[in-house]
């Protein structure tokens, strides 16, 4: 396995990934409820590239994309030590430590970058995503009460963070 910076040539790789996240129910999107065009998501990258707070990461596997982690900074200094977190991984890779491995890269990266807390949001009832989260030292601060409507229901969301 091999991580890396994305670059605009890996658009329709990482679209395929997170289309392939979003059928598990855990991300924010719904299966099928977002049109990614490679054409904009390759703006989406060149952004980021420009960030000193943000960051596209993504793990390769024999030259494959099989999962991303985002990172997303802010300016304002009053908030510039802080950034969101948002991973997915392809369904035929999870379980192989992908997660154990982009979340340590990207602690590095926030040290060398002036990131002092890193933040996420996970549903309650992902239970591999809160376990991956604390095992990587997330702490949950709080539960964000009926946040999201899943198939007809509402669901709770933990916040969680940690401090680098």
């Amino acid at each position: 396995m091999f991580i890396r910076e994305a670059d605009r040539n890996d658009s329709e790789q990482i679209i395929a990934v997170m289309t392939n996240a979003e059928a598990s129910n855990f991300m924010l999107f719904g299966p099928g409820e977002r049109n990614l065009a490679p054409e904009k998501f390759v703006k989406y990258i060149d952004n980021l590239h420009h960030s000193s707070h943000s960051a596209l990461f993504v793990a390769e596997i024999d030259e494959k994309v099989v999962a991303y982690l985002i990172v997303q900074g802010n300016e304002p200094s009053r908030i510039a030590h802080r950034a969101y977190v948002v991973i997915g991984i392809h369904s035929d890779y999870r379980g192989r430590k992908i997660g154990t491995a982009l979340f340590k890269h990207v602690e590095d990266w926030a040290k060398d970058n002036g990131i002092h807390r890193l933040e996420l949001t996970v549903m309650e009832n992902n239970e591999a995503g809160v376990a991956l989260y604390k095992r990587m030292g997330y702490d949950i601060e709080g539960t964000k009460r009926d946040s999201l409507y899943v198939d007809g229901q509402y669901v709770n969301e933990y916040y969680m963070s940690k401090l680098i």
